[in-house]
């Protein structure tokens, strides 16, 4: 049987992931931070299928713990300090788990054994962010990183290191280089979840505006879901390769704004809408639309919802959960 390691396995995508894999007959090993973490009974009992295990990226003894327990045949690497706008306030902390963290689950695998007798695929989330200040349009595998957060800096370590091992030690190692995506699991943080929620509660009385920052900035979204089949499909390959994984097609924050507000009916947006300060970057990172001609090619895969559905599904889905609170 197929046995995974996923890290990360309390966010969008682990969960996402988790889901997939167990429809494909794996066995579900997460791991998940520190003692007694929330998170963990949450996945207990969401996800009776995954089994937790305690482990944490800037401690290289319980990921070498957790590979012996697990004997994985794949690990997806997808623990990070993922929120970029944090990364700011606590660059150092990103650096060892977003970036440092990669090189200890690299080498804990070569470790426990990622050669000829036990070859365990290793899978690295890389990330559209990498790219930051773009050198040409659109991006793909072979465009050169300028990050602009030092989340993107963290990125690109991970990224680097992981081509390393994989030319250095002949692991079988990948990175997927996401751009964004997005779904109803993702976090309040983020904005477009913060967007589709705040949507959900104005329409429902609840709340009156929402402040954001760059409304000009343009992201390529697609639907998690779609993309945690790519990183699977990497691990498929008779080689590893590195991917970018991507819709294409590149949308503004006002455009996400407009369908959001269109969908629960409401034609303006611009009354409801606040511009703040304190949510601009300090270097901002104004367009990424990625090309996922390799992907498409060599893995057979596309995403399958569009823009405009994505947007619906996330509006629909936090109006579900804000009418039940109300009726509560």
């Amino acid at each position: 049987m197929a046995r995974a390691l996923i890290t990360g396995i309390t966010g969008q995508d682990g969960q996402h992931l988790a889901e997939f894999l167990h429809g494909k007959g794996y066995e579900i090993f997460g791991v998940v931070k520190g003692q007694n973490n929330p998170r963990a009974q949450q996945i207990r009992e969401e996800f009776p299928f995954v089994e937790v295990l305690s482990g944490d990226l800037t401690d290289l003894p319980s990921l070498v713990s957790c590979l012996e327990t697990a004997q994985p045949t794949e690990v997806y690497n997808l623990g990070a300090i993922s929120f970029v706008h944090f990364s700011w306030t606590q660059a150092e902390l990103t650096a060892n788990t977003t970036g440092l963290g990669v090189l200890r689950m690299l080498e804990a695998i070569r470790m426990v054994g990622g050669q000829q007798n036990n070859p365990i695929r290793f899978y690295q989330a890389s990330s559209s962010e990498m790219f930051g200040k773009v050198r040409e349009v659109p991006q793909s595998e072979l465009t050169p990183f300028h990050p602009r957060s030092p989340y993107g800096c963290a990125k690109v370590f991970g990224h680097d290191i992981t081509v390393n091992y994989r030319e250095s030690y002949g692991l079988y190692a990948c990175s997927g280089i996401l751009f964004n995506h997005e779904g109803p699991r993702r976090g309040l943080e983020f904005v477009t979840r913060k967007i589709s929620n705040a949507v959900a509660r104005i329409k429902l009385g609840v709340q009156s505006d929402i402040s954001l920052g760059n409304l000009d900035a343009k992201r390529d979204w697609g639907y998690a879901g779609d993309y945690v089949k790519a990183m699977w499909l990497m691990l498929q390959q008779n080689e590893p390769d590195d991917y970018v994984v991507a819709t294409g097609e590149t949308h503004s924050i006002e455009e996400f704004l407009e369908l959001a507000f269109a969908e629960v009916g409401i034609a303006d947006w611009h009354p409801y809408v606040k511009q703040d300060p304190r949510f601009f970057r300090p270097a901002e990172v104004d367009l990424l639309i990625g090309d996922p001609t390799k992907a498409r090619e060599k893995l057979g895969w596309k995403p399958e919802v569009d823009f405009p559905g994505l947007v619906r599904m996330m509006v629909r889905h936090d109006l579900a959960v804000e009418s039940a609170k109300l009726s509560k």
